[in-house]
């Protein structure tokens, strides 16, 4: 039968110490389909999908596969019998091949030595097939993102796969590489290949997606046909509530200038080049830009990370040298950095231990830690982030991506900064997540400070800033007051700006 399940999960249930992750979860994958999975941080998505792959164990419930009862001690038994998963955290070895990666512990080997041409040769057959244009013989360390992630769905296909779980699969990809990306993922459809596709982007979401299941708080709430489905539905199913802004309101008032760039170049290439421009009090500044144009390098150089050859950077009108991290933290500077799990967290640490880290300096006396204060200070970021929490001495790495975020956000905050640099602060998270970002934000904006926000979302930029620095091959193409009358053409105008060749 053509559309009989490809896959049952009916009422699964799994708990954590101090949290019930699932709560009778379930859903149901056709053949050919591409199933959206969707909820907040914490709905209990990526629990649910670690429960099919052998990851973790359920408490109780039902799997089945094309109606026989499956059950995974491991990954390597789900990608043996056809169930893969692409994280949304790649996890690769980065000094070795392409093909090495794509075969990792499954070399193909001849008289006992690996086969080193089989193994380019079929990397190079999946690749063909997925239309694929990378060499497999390259560093796999040495590529984009996005190249490193088709190459994980690559990955997935050698094993042909029949379930394929795409956990944000976009959200470090252009526009043109989700294009890409859809294609490949329409030809898997068109193979008979059922996906499950979890992601917080909601136009993407309803463009490729041919049913949508919504969780919230670990219990199935909804499956829908995407055709049916609106943005306004899905987040009044997802939050539980009508969600009518997705943005707060703009309350903060720019005042005087609180920090001046001038000329300033990265002492590494590719780097910003030549880059001005002023930060007021109470400002939210935004920062665009397509992928290559160096966002990221400028607030690391402005942060001391990489260094500059070129420029001054003035804050309260007096030069500052940040020489280094500790320095910029010193100086009243604060970043948070674009990839949460590989520069944010201190994964196998408390909350407690994350939390003030960036501060540890004010928590000793006579050379000892006052577990004191720091016990006030975590209960501090817990409580004013809103972090959902069973303890404080939970590791970090057990928390939604949300959560880990409101946490790392928090640990800024302790150091009481007064230039906060957002790398794509919202990256992977819900929207009702974001939202509670962003109204910190803006409430840290009314305090005075000054907030400098990199994302890839011009929808978020637009919302939340009030100038947008765009941004093209590490130059400064503009500046956009968003107050101003655009007549609804923002994006428009920081494309245009964003594609200008400088």
């Amino acid at each position: 039968m053509e559309n009989a399940p490809l896959l049952e999960m009916m009422n699964i249930n799994k708990e954590f110490p101090g949290v019930k992750a699932l709560d009778n979860a379930q859903i149901i994958l056709k053949k050919g389909t591409v199933h959206a999975l969707m909820g907040e941080n914490g709905a209990g998505k990526s629990t649910l999908m670690k429960c099919l792959f052998g990851v973790y164990k359920e408490d109780s419930g039902e799997i089945k596969i094309n109606g026989t009862e499956a059950r995974f001690d491991n990954p390597k038994q789900a990608l043996d019998n056809g169930v893969a998963m692409v994280h949304q955290e790649l996890n690769q070895v980065l000094r070795r091949s392409v093909m090495e990666n794509m075969w990792l512990g499954k070399f193909p080997k001849n008289k006992g030595l690996v086969d080193h041409k089989k193994m380019y040769d079929e990397t190079k057959k999946v690749f063909e097939q997925l239309n694929i244009n990378i060499n497999p013989k390259a560093v796999i360390g040495t590529l984009s993102v996005s190249e490193r992630q088709m190459v994980e769905i690559a990955k997935a296909v050698s094993y042909n796969a029949k379930i394929l779980v795409l956990d944000e699969p976009t959200s470090s990809l252009t526009r043109e590489e989700v294009k890409h990306l859809f294609y490949i993922i329409n030809k898997l459809r068109d193979d008979g290949v059922g996906m499950i596709y979890i992601s917080h982007k909601m136009e993407e979401i309803l463009e490729i997606s041919d049913e949508v299941t919504i969780m919230r708080d670990g219990q199935w709430v909804a499956t829908r046909d995407a055709q049916s489905l609106t943005t306004d539905e899905i987040i009044k199913l997802m939050v539980g509530r009508d969600l009518t802004n997705r943005f707060p309101p703009k309350t903060n008032t720019p005042k005087e200038v609180l920090l001046e760039v001038n000329h300033l170049t990265g002492k590494y290439m590719p780097s910003c080049i030549d880059v001005s421009f002023e930060l007021k009090k109470g400002e939210i500044l935004g920062v665009a830009g397509l992928v290559g144009s160096r966002r990221t390098e400028l607030l690391e150089t402005i942060f001391g990370i990489a260094g500059h050859s070129d420029g001054v950077i003035k804050l309260h009108g007096k030069e500052v040298d940040n020489k280094n991290s500790r320095a910029a933290i010193r100086n009243g500077f604060a970043l948070l950095t674009e990839e949460r799990r590989a520069t944010g967290i201190i994964p196998l640490q408390s909350i407690t231990f994350n939390s003030v880290l960036a501060n540890i300096s004010s928590y000793t006396n006579k050379g000892l830690l006052s577990n004191k204060k720091m016990d006030r200070d975590t209960k501090w970021v817990v409580d004013s982030m809103k972090v959902k929490t069973p303890s404080t001495k939970t590791y970090i790495k057990s928390l939604s991506g949300g959560n880990q975020q409101k946490v790392i956000i928090g640990r800024w905050l302790l150091t009481e900064p007064e230039v906060l640099l957002l790398d794509e602060p919202t990256r992977g998270i819900d929207v009702g997540a974001k939202y509670e970002i962003y109204q910190l934000i803006i409430d840290l904006a009314k305090k005075d400070k000054g907030v400098i926000v990199v994302s890839s979302e011009m929808p978020e930029l637009i919302g939340i800033c009030d100038r947008i620095l765009v941004m093209s091959n590490g130059r400064v193409a503009g500046i956009l007051d968003m107050k101003e009358d655009f007549k609804g053409q923002e994006q428009e105008e920081i494309m245009t700006l964003a594609a200008k060749y400088i």
